[in-house]
Parts: structure tokens; sequence; C-alpha cells
């Protein structure tokens, strides 16, 4: 049987599912999809459709959101919520279009596994840079989200691309390298079907393995999926969860588990806000059909579009560090649960002169990792580590004040840094 038999025969009923189960949602505006050729290397030849909200701000937000089998980009855009939402919170969407036999995303192959491999990945990445580079996209808040082999394609962009993709959601997926071929095929039945389980440990090497020497943070993610799937099935859900807790250092206990509707079961990972590590959604009764009514409203909360960024976490009272003799004043606010923390801080110039840029220098206290950042690159992720300003945040009047955050792992030490360094000057 040919590849397109293979696939078409295993997707065509349950795309048909999904193509009953998204909610049209066509935004209400003057803002319309178009076509964008020319956006760069494109080794698969996929199409990109996109959309700019009318009066979407400086420095927006992107999402990626990827197509099913059989779907395309402008199916994807008028069938689901993402576009309405992007009216709402003003972010940019990207609608990638496969233009292979069967409208599948390449998730299989060797060059689509790693970093600047080569195939739909490289294209998507393109059309992401296109993006950045025309409109200023906030590079800090860059998403993916896909349903299928959208979802499949969504992991595989989230291991091959942790430099670009801050968060992704995937609606019925597989993890990553799960579909993983040698044959030259795009269909892998064993996974399709659950039957291809690792250790948390061989996931978790398997995304590493995409893009070696890479040590900055890991994407978080969030995962979908319906207990009656009979086409990517079930025992994928716990898989992903297994793969995705073990790139960020979690245990795979919970954190937190509710069901914020009928039928949802959510399990959160590393933290118990809706911006946790990892968040799992377990849909009971639901087939292949997602995503559906309100899900997309979900992805959005737990990327942050909908709050401005930063983790929405009740801060603890906030603790000064040790007095030092600098013209410059740190703020270090933390919010800690049992594996992890988030700390929102804040520098304030107190000295005469303008700062055009800035590197906080601390030592995180033993066992401590920093695992995403928000408003600053941070490196290396422990011990004596460096904070600099992005694009938009290095000028900082006499007076005036900067803010991060970032997000980290502990091993039982929840301590704070003893001392900060402003460009070398000692911080109160």
């Amino acid at each position: 049987m040919n590849v397109r038999a293979r696939i078409v025969g295993a997707l065509i009923a349950a795309v048909t599912l999904i193509v009953a189960g998204l909610i049209a949602a066509p935004p209400a505006s003057s803002a319309q999809l178009t076509e964008v050729t020319g956006f760069g290397t494109n080794p698969t030849n996929l199409r990109m459709h996109l959309y700019v909200p009318d009066g979407v701000g400086t420095r927006p937000p992107l999402l990626v959101a990827v197509h099913y089998c059989t779907g395309s980009g402008p199916a994807f855009y008028s069938g689901t919520e993402f576009a309405s939402l992007a009216d709402r919170y003003k972010f940019i969407v990207i609608y990638p279009s496969a233009t292979r036999s069967g409208s599948c995303f390449d998730v299989s192959s060797p060059q689509a596994l790693r970093h600047d491999g080569g195939s739909d990945p490289v294209g998507i990445v393109s059309m992401v840079r296109y993006v950045q580079q025309r409109y200023g996209t906030d590079t800090d808040r860059t998403f993916v989200t896909g349903a299928s082999s959208g979802a499949m394609m969504t992991n595989v962009l989230l291991g091959d691309y942790p430099d670009v993709f801050k968060a992704g959601a995937a609606f019925a997926g597989v993890p990553f390298a799960c579909f993983a071929t040698t044959d030259g095929s795009m269909w892998n039945s064993a996974c399709a079907n659950g039957q291809v389980s690792k250790t948390p440990q061989q996931w978790g090497d398997l995304v590493r393995g995409a893009y070696p020497g890479y040590t900055g943070a890991r994407p978080r993610m969030q995962v979908w999926h319906g207990t009656a799937d009979n086409t990517l099935y079930y025992p994928n859900f716990q898989e992903q969860i297994k793969q995705w807790t073990n790139v960020h250092g979690l245990s795979q206990t919970p954190s937190s588990t509710d069901q914020p509707q009928s039928g949802w079961t959510r399990t959160r990972y590393g933290g118990t806000g809706t911006m946790a590590p990892v968040e799992a959604i377990s849909l009971q009764g639901v087939g292949h059909n997602v995503p559906m009514s309100g899900m997309a409203a979900a992805v959005i909360a737990f990327f942050g579009l909908d709050q401005g960024g930063g983790p929405t976490t009740t801060p603890t009272p906030p603790q000064t560090p040790t007095p030092g003799t600098g013209a410059c004043r740190v703020t270090y606010t933390m919010n800690t649960w049992n594996t992890g923390f988030t700390t929102a801080v804040t520098i304030t110039n107190t000295g005469t002169s303008q700062l055009t840029s800035w590197a906080l220098a601390f030592t995180l206290p033993g066992g401590q990792t920093v695992t995403s950042a928000w408003n600053a690159t941070i490196s290396p992720t422990s011990g004596q580590v460096t904070a600099r300003n992005v694009s938009y945040n290095g000028t900082v009047a006499p007076g005036a004040s900067a803010s991060f955050g970032f997000q980290a792992t502990h091993t039982g030490n929840t301590a704070k840094p003893s001392a900060f360094t402003l460009n070398g000057a000692t911080c109160t």
C-alpha cells in the first residue's frame, strides 16, 4: 500500500470528525487572511497564509496554527477560534499549508527531526522569521498549536526549535519522534495505535538529541487528547506527558489536578498556575474531533496571550537582598511550589545616567535551574547567571525601572540570591 493510501485510509474518517468539531469563528473585523510567498527557505514548498488583526500594536505576539491531514491553512483559519481570539488579544497568526499528497506534515523523516535538518519544520520557521522581521513581533512570545498532524508538528517544532518557540499546545498528537520512520514513508502504525511506549528519560533524550549542544530554556507544553480517539490512540497522551515533564526535569506526579469543565481532567506539572511548565487535559469520551468550542481560549490563556505575558500567579511579598552600594535597586519576588518557582524581578536605576543596556548578574542557590524567561535572556541556567535586556527594554532612565521574570525548578532549596550587580555595580 502506498504512502498516500495509508495516510488517507487511516485519517479520512477522523478528518470528517475534525471538520465537524471545529468551531467556525471567522474574525469580526476588516482584517483578511492573506497568502505570503517568497518568505524564505522552503524545501517542501509549503504555502503560508497570514492573519494580522486590525489595531495590532508594536511588538505583537505570534502564533503558528498548524492544520490536520487533508486540511489547509485557510481551512484551519475559518474552522477554529484562533483568528477571533487574535482580534481580541491582538496577536498575529501564521497558518501553514502542507502541499504533498494527503496534506500531512512531515513529522517522520530524519531531516524533520533535527534542528535545521530540512523538510517542513525549516519552512515553518522561515515563515516565523519572516513575520518577526516584517512586523517586529516579540520574539519572546512566539507560540505554536495544531491538531492531529498539526499537533504532531507542534511536538516536532518544540523539539527542533526550542530557541524559537516559547510554548506549544497539541490537540490529539503524539510525542516528538514517535512517528519516526526510516523507510521513506510518513506513517507509523505502531505510534498511531498507541503501541510505542518509552521511559521519560528515553523520550526526553529524543528531544534533547534534536538540537545537540542547546542549553537554553525549553518551551512549555500543553497536551489535549480524547479518551475515545481511535486515530492517534489515547496512550499517546501519557507518552507526551512523560516526554515533556522529563525535558523540564519534572516529576511524573502532578502538582495539581482539577476538572475545569465536565468531562475534562486537567493535570499540571511543575506548577499549579495557568502557565505551568506542562499542562495536560484528558477529554472523557471525546474522539479525534478536537479542538472544540472553548478549547482555543484555554490555549491562549496557557500561552499568556490574554494576560500580556508572564505567569499568572499570586506572588509572595517582595524580598530584598543584602544591601549594597551601587546606583541600582533590585526587588526579587518569588512564588514557589513543591518542585519549582517563578520570580518577578524589577531593576530600578538609582543613578544619574541613563542606561542603554543592562546585564544583571547574580548567583542562583544550589539546585535551582532556570527553564524559561520573559523580558530578558538568562544564561547559563544555573549557578552564576546573567540576565540581559531584550531589544525593547534596554533603555532605563534615571529613576525608571525595567522588569523581567523567569521560571525555574528546584530540589528543595528555595532561598534567594544574596547579592546582585548591574553592569558591574553592586545593587541594593
